[in-house]
């Protein structure tokens, strides 16, 4: 399955209501916590595509069959930039620039490849069914153990 992105912030919603529609036929619950790490996801490869090519990009979503308990979903943005990906170190009063270190984070691997003129930035996260679930990496929810602070 695939979207084509238009190099407008707005697309960043539309990538993250495509994604969630997508989850349904899979068997993957929308309150899964697999579900929110993968639209967090999406979030910050389309955001980056976005933000730092300024050109179109294809957000495409390898998800399991519905029958699947143990099974990978692979994510993938690719855009006509050959700029390659950078992860960034910031100080803390930097208000951006942390979307590879929460992919690197929270996905269960990611790399970059170059692919004719521009390149494909890809993550995937294992499923596990219950019985299996101690034996795989990941937090319960893409957000525990994450500060926030009120602004």
């Amino acid at each position: 399955m695939q979207l084509e992105i238009r190099p407008d912030p707005a697309e960043v919603g539309r990538a993250r209501r495509w994604a969630r529609s997508r989850l349904a036929g899979s068997g993957i619950a929308a309150d899964e916590p697999l579900a929110e790490t993968l639209i967090l996801l999406v979030s910050e490869l389309v955001t980056n595509a976005v933000v730092h090519t300024g050109r179109p990009a294809v957000l495409r979503l390898s998800l399991p069959g519905a029958a699947a308990e143990d099974a990978t979903v692979r994510l993938e943005v690719a855009d006509s930039s050959e700029r390659a990906p950078v992860p960034r170190c910031l100080d803390g009063d930097a208000t951006g620039g942390r979307g590879l270190a929460l992919v690197d984070g929270l996905a269960d691997r990611w790399g970059w490849s170059r692919e004719g003129g521009g390149k494909r930035i890809w993550c995937e996260l294992d499923r596990c069914d219950d019985a299996h679930a101690s034996a795989c990496s990941g937090l319960a929810s893409p957000y525990e153990g994450l500060a926030f602070e009120a602004v």
